[in-house]
């Protein structure tokens, strides 16, 4: 039987061997789009899946295999897919479980793109969705017809940070026959694993705190390997969103700082909301380490630390939200998240600019909210710049 490492040793280790790859410590970069064969048969062979090898890039690659094994063993499944965005990934996933005339169950906020492929899927193939709370048991049942075959779920929420019981919702699901995915972006399989709480797929935008240096473009899919086989040979292969190699290496060599990392913006995020619970021009803080957050049991249910994403909203009116990112130093302006320096972006404009206002107020996407990625800087210059801005506007 294998053995079984730790997270911290196998987000270092796992699914690479230096044997068979000349001894390298590192992961080597397979940059090629095909591979040869010694014959024609052996060819044939391959294309017949008789016989195990690589044929072309698109189908798969030695650097991007060692990055999907790891992936799997991280968030706890049977196999993963990468792709070349984290949206590559939220449609492959969304198409391979969707026909024409289905129907799916979101949760009461999703990001903003995932919103515009929903709505896209419903003018295109009439595949009909509907956001929920997902709060309790009644509510999440009250949403599902006999045409639903996918519950869709953030948790933390982008950018409103409300959690979702995935036990809860699994179990329902579970009773129905429903696959659960869920969105795991800004816990990365450090901080959450769903799959252990009876989801079926887990989706990372890796472009975020898996990559961790806002270097690279990427997605991940987790599941077990009956599903993961059925997307590699279906949406991956055919519309064909895959990941390079030298990006599958970029993702392989931030993974191994993630638990290192996300240690220090956990541990910063707590100290950057206190602070902002405490200045006078901040209305709310959002974050899921607060007591005061609505969901703050589930966090202790199923998140090992609270994360590193910080919502908060201002006194005033949009132009207040705004002329503060803009009396920001050292923290950037920018609409990615879980990179090493701190970013700051307006939802309502920024991120979910597509989603209707209506929606968007239901969703608790107002004017005044500001959606914090904590960096990896000195805690301290990471409040001094956003306490002078705050001063500054006030």
């Amino acid at each position: 039987m294998k053995e079984r490492k730790r997270f911290e040793t196998r987000v270092i280790h796992e699914g690479y061997s230096s044997v068979g790859h000349s001894d390298s410590l590192a992961p080597p970069l397979y940059q090629t789009s095909t591979y040869t064969f010694q014959t024609a048969k052996q060819g044939e062979r391959r294309f017949a899946g008789e016989e195990d090898g690589y044929i072309y890039s698109r189908l798969g690659n030695p650097t991007v295999s060692i990055l999907e094994e790891r992936m799997a063993s991280l968030e706890g499944g049977e196999a993963a897919l990468a792709f070349g965005s984290g949206m590559a990934a939220v449609s492959a996933v969304l198409f391979s479980l969707t026909k024409a005339g289905d129907h799916i169950v979101c949760s009461q906020g999703v990001y903003g793109c995932t919103f515009g492929l929903l709505e896209l899927m419903e003018e295109k193939f009439g595949i009909s969705h509907d956001f929920s709370p997902m709060d309790t048991e009644e509510e999440i049942r009250s949403k599902l017809t006999d045409r639903t075959t996918c519950i869709y779920v953030e948790t933390p929420i982008n950018p409103t940070m409300q959690l979702i019981d995935l036990e809860l919702v699994s179990s329902i699901a579970k009773e129905k026959g429903i696959p659960v995915v869920v969105d795991n972006t800004f816990c990365s399989p450090y901080l959450q694993r769903p799959l252990e709480f009876g989801c079926d797929l887990v989706i990372h935008s890796a472009t975020k705190y898996i990559g961790g240096h806002g270097d690279v473009i990427a997605g991940i899919v987790v599941g077990d390997q009956e599903r993961m086989s059925t997307i590699r040979m279906t949406t991956q292969k055919d519309i064909g969103g895959i990941i390079s190699p030298f990006d599958a290496w970029l993702l392989l060599r931030g993974l191994k700082t993630l638990a290192v990392r996300m240690d220090r913006h956990c541990e910063s995020a707590s100290k950057v909301a206190e602070q902002l619970k405490h200045h006078p021009l901040v209305e709310t803080v959002i974050f899921p380490g607060q007591v005061e957050h609505p969901q703050h049991h589930i966090m202790t249910k199923q998140m090992k630390k609270p994360g590193g994403m910080i919502s908060f909203t201002i006194k005033g009116g949009k132009e207040d939200a705004q002329r503060l990112m803009d009396e920001l130093k050292m923290i950037k302006i920018a609409v990615s998240l879980g990179d090493a320096e701190s970013l700051i972006q307006h939802p309502a404009t920024m991120t979910h600019a597509v989603v209707p206002e209506e929606m968007r107020m239901k969703m608790g996407i107002t004017d005044t909210l500001l959606r914090l990625s904590v960096g990896l800087e000195a805690y301290e210059d990471i409040w001094e710049d956003i306490e002078n801005a705050l001063n500054r506007i006030g």
